[in-house]
């Protein structure tokens, strides 16, 4: 880094650049010591001659103005100009895959949100350029395969850093353009990479949507499974840890986990994860899927380890998350009796919550305080096993705010604090934490169609007095918690047990509630269809039957089975269906016996068509 050098990336800043400017000289200077750069941020030991924040410091300016000028000229560029830009563009990828764990250097890069959008809207703009698509090899030997993996680097690590993945979801230009990248690149990194963003970004819906998670779980478990059974523990030149680094981010998203679950990889990472224990993060995310669930408690070798490593290690972030994936598997929790002081330090309102919304959650905190009521949140009360601290937590307060963020979402945790306030019927009330945030997955499914506060689009004050009339309308000030027997887990409820005492129904199904119709599923022990029609009332309940009837049952079972994963991550239960339809009948067989006796008018049998089902 020399004036020299500095001179000469200085003049790549023009929009139009005589070819004169690329002598031989100035060619073999710049990617000599771009490459040289490069190499030096990625090695594992060497003298730190300079830090990556200089660097970055020393090349930022240059970087974005050249990006700026030259994204929307790429059918133009010079044939020198591609391993220019491709080689600046990894050493800029290379300061932020060097010195990610501090986060200083996007703040360094972007100094606005808006900044970054528009330079990921650049960056899309060249990788875009069809002819650059036909020159990818499957090494990284030429400019064009450099440009591109270097570019889909700085986007990897900008989803990583920021909070746009609004913008990513947003933009089906973005979308199209890595899902092309993906498809047609020869160079599996690439690829990765590609797939790797679009997993990060798009919601479960999106990537459904896509088509392509498939491909996705094919291509990194080939590559993993590769990896893991070579001496070196690599694929190619793609380290296993780094492979494990981005399932982590894909298994976070329920197609995901289904199709994971659908192929039987499970195997492979109960084999990896006997070395590589971030493996058990992974394992965690997955076992929120119903049939991972089953293929992980069908290893007894496995849960005999994952006991062991819960009681015994000295690692306290690893025993948090075997007692997850305990939790998950209904294994540490299942009979857990509620505690005989449930009723003492009872507590009005759980606040819920990622860790990165902490100075927001703190004042939501003290406010909450401040007004009378009594607030449990886990700065400091979580001790011994956090699963029982936080179902504890959860059964001991009445009202559930969830602080909704993407980071909420992606948050394990939080995902098992939600699902068992849910399971224990708490009142949920849910809170917009994080700008642009829609819910989306299994956030989505569990706040259903609950209004929140947006405290990202008013001023705190007024979102705190929007929240407060929330909370008067549930009228927790007069609410008692009374230590009840815990009901049976909605998932293992036995054939012979019912949920709860009978409830008098009205005999017009029509009228019933969507309470009513939840109740009346449990009564009968249709367990899963009670969460997949969480929603419905009793018209609802009465479309379904009458649609069930007139379908073909391959047609019913097929569209029944997609809305089952989809909402519940289960598939839907034949028996559950047979025994519903038969009381459906039975329903409908006694409903019309009780009218015919009840017709007393001409205008009261009018009325049997609409209650006729």
């Amino acid at each position: 880094m020399n004036e020299q050098f500095k001179m000469y990336i200085s003049q790549l800043r023009h929009s139009h650049i005589p070819e004169s400017i690329f002598s031989v000289k100035m060619l073999f200077y710049i990617k000599t010591s771009l490459f040289s750069l490069f190499s030096y941020l990625g090695a594992k030991d060497h003298r730190c001659f300079y830090t990556t924040d200089e660097i970055l410091r020393y090349l930022y300016e240059d970087y974005l103005q050249i990006i700026h000028i030259h994204s929307s000229l790429v059918a133009t560029w010079n044939k020198d100009l591609v391993p220019c830009i491709g080689h600046l563009t990894g050493v800029i990828a290379k300061c932020y895959w060097s010195g990610e764990k501090n986060r200083t250097q996007m703040k360094i890069l972007f100094s606005t949100e808006q900044l970054t959008c528009d330079h990921v809207r650049e960056l899309i703009y060249i990788i875009g350029y069809e002819q650059f698509h036909k020159e990818i090899k499957s090494v990284r030997s030429n400019d064009e395969t450099v440009l591109i993996d270097s570019i889909l680097m700085v986007l990897l690590n900008i989803v990583r850093t920021q909070n746009i993945n609004w913008f990513f979801r947003s933009n089906i230009i973005i979308r199209e353009t890595l899902l092309t990248v993906a498809e047609k690149s020869l160079y599996d990194e690439i690829c990765l990479r590609a797939y790797v963003v679009i997993g990060e970004v798009l919601s479960d819906e999106q990537l459904k949507e896509l088509k392509i998670t498939d491909s996705m779980v094919n291509f990194h478990f080939n590559m993993l499974e590769e990896a893991w059974h070579h001496t070196s523990k690599q694929y190619k030149q793609i380290p296993i840890e780094y492979l494990l680094r981005d399932l982590r981010t894909l298994s976070k998203n329920d197609s995901i986990q289904q199709r994971i679950a659908d192929q039987n990889k499970i195997p492979l990472l109960i084999e990896v994860s006997n070395k590589y224990q971030t493996v058990y993060h992974i394992l965690w995310a997955l076992s929120f899927n119903h049939d991972i669930q089953q293929q992980l408690r069908s290893n007894p070798s496995f849960i005999h380890n994952l006991s062991q490593l819960a009681k015994e290690s000295d690692d306290d972030l690893m025993r948090e998350i075997t007692h997850g994936i305990l939790w998950n598997l209904e294994i540490n929790h299942q009979h857990r009796p509620i505690s005989q002081n449930i009723n003492q330090n009872t507590f009005d309102i759980m606040i819920s919550y990622s860790h990165k919304e902490k100075v927001l959650c703190k004042q939501l905190y003290d406010e909450l305080t401040k007004s009378g009521y009594r607030v449990w949140i886990d700065f400091d009360q979580m001790h011994g096993n956090v699963m029982d601290a936080m179902a504890q937590a959860i059964d001991r307060s009445e009202i559930i705010i969830i602080c909704m963020s993407e980071q909420y979402r992606q948050s394990n945790f939080c995902r098992a604090e939600a699902h068992y306030a849910f399971q224990r019927q708490r009142r949920i009330v849910p809170v917009l934490m994080q700008k642009h945030y829609k819910p989306d997955g299994w956030l989505l499914f569990l706040i259903g169609q609950l209004l929140y506060v947006d405290f990202t689009k008013y001023e705190f004050v007024r979102a705190m007095d929007m929240l407060s009339k929330e909370l008067k309308v549930i009228h927790i000030s007069d609410m008692k918690i009374t230590p009840v027997e815990r009901e049976i887990d909605i998932d293992i409820i036995p054939p012979n047990l019912s949920v709860s005492s009978p409830e008098k129904f009205s005999d017009n199904i029509l009228q019933w509630s969507q309470s009513q119709v939840h109740q009346w599923l449990l009564q009968h022990k249709l367990v899963q269809l009670s969460q997949l029609l969480i929603d419905c009332n009793g018209r609802s309940l009465i479309h379904l039957y009458k649609f069930m009837k007139q379908s073909q049952s391959s047609k019913i079972l097929s569209l029944l089975q997609e809305d089952s994963l989809r909402r519940i991550n289960q598939s839907i239960s034949l028996i559950e269906l047979s025994c519903f339809h038969s009381i459906m009948h039975e329903q409908q067989r006694q409903q019309r016996q009780q009218i015919k006796k009840s017709i007393k008018s001409t205008e009261i049998s009018r009325n049997i068509e609409e209650v006729d089902f």
